[in-house]
């Protein structure tokens, strides 16, 4: 799902990280059914949240649920508007490079973004 952050108001991308590491990286990590969940964004462009379930029925039960209170999400509230989009994906394959996965609900980030 994704956010247009063309229109969000100053220090929305500040906010959201913060938000991520304080709530939303917690409340997923206890998440049923998900693998893993990956926050991006490019700032003054979009903000979105990547899902990858063990079933297709996990997925769609997420997204359900979801669609009812997206409007209203605390990253709708932070950034003023609802999601742009919200559509299922195929994940086609996932590799995990010689560094290892991190699992974080904070990444750095350069110091003059925001």
């Amino acid at each position: 799902m994704r956010w247009s952050l063309t229109d969000a108001p100053k220090g929305t991308l500040k906010a959201l990280r913060a938000y991520v590491e304080d709530e939303s990286y917690a409340k997923f990590a206890g998440l049923e059914g998900l693998r893993f969940k990956t926050w991006r964004a490019v700032k003054g462009q979009w903000f979105e949240g990547s899902y990858v379930f063990v079933s297709t029925e996990a997925r769609e039960a997420f997204q359900r649920s979801f669609e009812v209170v997206a409007a209203d999400s605390a990253v709708s509230q932070l950034i003023g508007s609802p999601p742009v989009t919200i559509e299922p994906s195929e994940v086609i394959g996932v590799v995990r490079g010689p560094a290892g996965f991190r699992s974080s609900g904070r990444f750095e980030h350069a110091p003059h973004d925001d």
